[in-house]
């Protein structure tokens, strides 16, 4: 009869911290091929497939798999994030100082591979010329985006989006403030109409973070955050002086260009709604319904505004046009 302990050949086995390990002659003993874990005893006439797992550790999770190497078919699923080892089957647990660093080693591979690969991509299309089509790797980005989520850096990557897009904004403000009043509606329609286009292209590829943290977590929207960003950094600091410009432009007939008086005007207006307040006649040429609903009692005050409009164009020489061809009222 064989002792406990002694190997047969096939199968080896943890028992008691006292017990001695036999191995096969030309392996190594087991505690010099695998780092020392808290492992649980694993009971003798289990599976081979079951005795050797191996931990395959990600932020915040972690998952195993198994160690078997026959089996080359096998497919490694996705680590369940902020799942935690079962330690009845085998399994190996880690101290909260393992954890620390292995979040930490992630957070560090986060910051030196993940967002400066971002970080170049965003820069680009913040700058980019609306026309221009220069090669981006949607693909690319999105695996960079998909993976931070995937590592739980979805609140790290949504504090550095925001704070490169805040930097970007605010030196816009900066160059708005210095150019002249004569250019300022083409220069702010121009940065509105570069700031528009490059949330085409990011907000499509940060779609994993907007749908599993922004959504769910905070209960908003990644494309309505940038907008609110755009109102804030630059068009709250500069609608006092360019509403004034608007109106002035909008009494004199092409002053400026129609296509860049509604842009800048639609633009304002999904920004912020109440800015219609500040000059509801300027607004209401471009936004329907912008004045409250006509009223049967007051429409002498309609008519006495029309007239008061048709003197003013008279004056200013434009003609009713010639009004022999019109048709007399007979008298009944």
């Amino acid at each position: 009869m064989e002792e406990d302990g002694v190997d047969d050949h096939n199968h080896n086995y943890c028992s008691g911290s006292n017990e001695k390990v036999e191995t096969h002659p030309r392996r190594r003993p087991l505690s010099e091929a695998v780092p020392q874990l808290d492992c649980a005893p694993v009971p003798r006439g289990e599976p081979a497939g079951r005795r050797r797992k191996m931990w395959t550790g990600s932020a915040g999770g972690s998952s195993y798999m198994d160690s078997d190497s026959s089996s080359e078919g096998s497919e490694v699923s996705e680590p369940d994030l902020g799942s935690t080892p079962a330690s009845g089957e085998g399994g190996c647990s880690l101290d909260p100082t393992s954890k620390f660093f292995l979040n930490a080693m992630a957070v560090e591979d986060y910051k030196k591979n993940h967002w400066p690969n971002l970080e170049k991509v965003i820069d680009r299309l913040l700058v980019q010329n609306p026309t221009d089509h220069s090669s981006v790797s949607y693909a690319q980005i999105y695996s960079y985006v998909y993976k931070c989520v995937c590592q739980q850096h979805s609140e790290l990557l949504y504090n550095d989006l925001t704070s490169k897009v805040t930097s970007h904004l605010q030196q816009v403000s900066f160059y708005l403030q210095e150019v002249p009043p004569a250019d300022f509606i083409e220069n702010f329609n121009m940065v509105l109409t570069q700031y528009m286009a490059s949330l085409q292209c990011i907000v499509p590829v940060f779609v994993y973070l907007n749908k599993f943290y922004i959504e769910s977590k905070l209960n908003r929207d990644l494309n309505k955050d940038l907008m609110n960003l755009f109102a804030d950094q630059v068009a709250e600091k500069h609608v006092h002086t360019l509403m004034p410009l608007l109106v002035k432009a909008h009494s004199m007939p092409f002053e400026v260009q129609p296509s860049t008086m509604a842009s800048v005007v639609k633009g304002l207006y999904n920004l912020r709604p109440e800015w219609a307040q500040l000059a509801p006649a300027l607004f209401s040429g471009f936004i329907p319904q912008i004045h409250p609903p006509a009223v049967e009692s007051h429409l002498s005050d309609y008519a006495a505004h029309d007239q008061k409009l048709q003197m003013e164009l008279s004056m200013n020489g434009f003609s009713r046009g010639d009004q022999s061809r019109k048709r007399a009222i007979e008298d009944s």
